[in-house]
C-alpha cells in the first residue's frame, strides 16, 4: 500500500507538473515573455514545483531533514544527471545571458546556502531574504524580456507551437494551471507520507531518502523538459530550464520552507559535511565548462554523469553504513572534485585567452 501511495503521489506530481508547465508557458508567451525567460522561471518554476510541494509539506510536518534533502539532492540531480544526459545525446549551445548573469547567480546562491547553513540551521530571516531576492530576479527577468517582445510571439511560435489567443485559449491555460496545482498538492501529500513510512521501514534516515528517492522523482519533470528539448534542439529550454530551477529551488523553495518551519531548517552534520560542498562544486564547475566555446559537450556531459553515478553510490555506501564509506568520501570530496575542477578552469582559462 505505501509503495502504491508512492508511485501514485509520484505520478499526480509528474503530471501536474506538465500540465502547469503547460498551462503557464503559454501564458507566459501571450504576455510577450521570451523563449530563454520562459525556460528560466515559468517551465523551471513549473518543472521545480514537486520540490516545491514535497518540501513545502515536509517542512509543515515536521520533516525538515526530508526537506533540505530534497532540495540539494535536486540541484545536484539537476546540474550532473539532467545536463549531463541532455548533452550526451547533443551538445548544448549555452545563450550569453546565462554566462553572464544566470549561471553566476546560481553559484553564489549556492555558496550563500553553504554560508547560511554553517551554523546548522537555515533560520526564517535567511528564508525571507531568499524569498525576497527571487521576486526581484523574477521581476528583473520579466521586466528585461518585455522590452524585446515584439518579435516573442514569433519566436515562441517557432519554439513551441502557435499560442491560441482567443478567450477560449486563456481559460484552457488557466485550467491547466489550477489542475497542474490541484495535483501538485495532492502528489506531494502522498510522496511525503509514504516517503517517511518507507525511511522507517529501510531503517535509513529522512536526509538519504531525501537526497536519492524523492529527488530523482521530483527531478523527473526536469528531466523530461530538458532531454526532450534537446533532442529537438530546443537548448535554450534545455539549459534555462536547469539552471532557473535550481534558482528556484534555492530562493523559493528552501527560502520558504526556511519561513514555514517552526524553528527553521536543521541542517545535519552530514549535509553540512558532504552534500552541501557537493552541490556548491557541481554548480560552480558550470562556469568553465560553459565558458569553453559557450557550450557544453558530450565529453563534459558524460563528466557530469559519471560524477552523478558516483555521488549516488556514496550516498547508498552511507544508507549501508559501509566500511568503505570514509575512505570513498575524502576520495570524492578532497581529491576527484578538486581535480576535475582545477582542470575545468584551466580550459576555460585558455578559451578565454584565445577568444582574446
Amino acid at each position: 500500500m505505501v509503495i502504491l501511495m508512492f508511485i501514485l503521489g509520484l505520478a499526480f506530481l509528474i503530471i501536474g507538473a506538465e500540465v502547469l508547465v503547460r498551462g503557464a508557458s503559454r501564458l507566459a508567451a501571450l504576455f510577450g515573455i521570451s523563449p530563454l525567460v520562459i525556460g528560466l522561471t515559468v517551465v523551471a518554476f513549473g518543472t521545480s514545483s514537486p520540490e516545491f510541494a514535497v518540501t513545502i509539506k515536509a517542512a509543515m510536518t515536521g520533516q525538515a531533514s526530508l526537506a533540505l534533502g530534497n532540495v540539494i539532492g535536486s540541484n545536484i540531480c539537476n546540474v550532473l544527471l539532467i545536463l549531463g544526459v541532455a548533452a550526451m545525446i547533443a551538445p548544448l549551445t549555452v545563450a550569453a545571458q546565462l554566462i553572464r548573469f544566470d549561471v553566476p547567480l546560481m553559484i553564489g546562491l549556492s555558496a550563500l546556502t553553504v554560508f547560511f547553513a554553517w551554523d546548522g540551521s537555515f533560520s526564517r530571516g535567511e528564508g525571507i531574504f531568499f524569498v525576497l531576492g527571487l521576486i526581484t530576479y523574477t521581476s528583473f527577468l520579466v521586466v528585461q524580456s518585455r522590452k524585446e517582445s515584439a518579435a516573442v510571439q514569433v519566436e515562441y511560435a517557432e519554439e513551441s507551437g502557435a499560442v491560441d489567443s482567443s478567450s477560449f485559449g486563456w481559460l484552457k491555460n488557466l485550467a491547466f494551471v489550477v489542475g497542474g496545482l490541484a495535483l501538485l498538492v495532492l502528489g506531494s501529500r502522498w510522496l511525503v507520507s509514504s516517503a517517511v513510512v518507507m525511511a522507517q521501514h529501510f531503517k535509513v534516515s529522512e536526509a538519504v531518502i531525501g537526497l536519492t528517492v524523492v529527488a530523482v522523482g521530483t527531478s523527473l519533470p526536469e528531466i523530461v523538459t530538458s532531454v526532450v528539448a534537446s533532442l529537438r534542439g530546443k537548448v535554450d529550454i534545455a539549459v534555462g530550464n536547469v539552471v532557473g530551477s535550481n534558482i528556484f529551488n534555492l530562493m523559493g523553495v528552501l527560502g520558504l520552507a526556511g519561513i514555514i518551519a517552526p524553528d527553521g531548517v536543521a541542517i545535519s552534520s552530514g549535509i553540512l559535511g558532504f552534500d552541501l560542498p557537493v552541490m556548491l562544486l557541481t554548480t560552480f564547475a558550470c562556469l568553465p565548462i560553459f565558458f569553453t566555446g559557450s557550450r557544453i559537450s558530450r565529453l563534459e556531459g558524460a563528466l557530469f554523469f559519471g560524477y552523478y553515478c558516483a555521488y549516488t553510490l556514496h550516498l547508498i555506501l552511507t544508507a549501508a553504513e559501509h566500511e568503505l564509506l570514509p575512505g570513498f568520501s575524502m576520495a570524492m570530496l578532497y581529491f576527484a572534485l578538486p581535480l576535475t575542477a582545477v582542470t575545468l578552469f584551466t580550459v576555460a582559462a585558455r578559451e578565454w585567452r584565445k577568444k582574446k
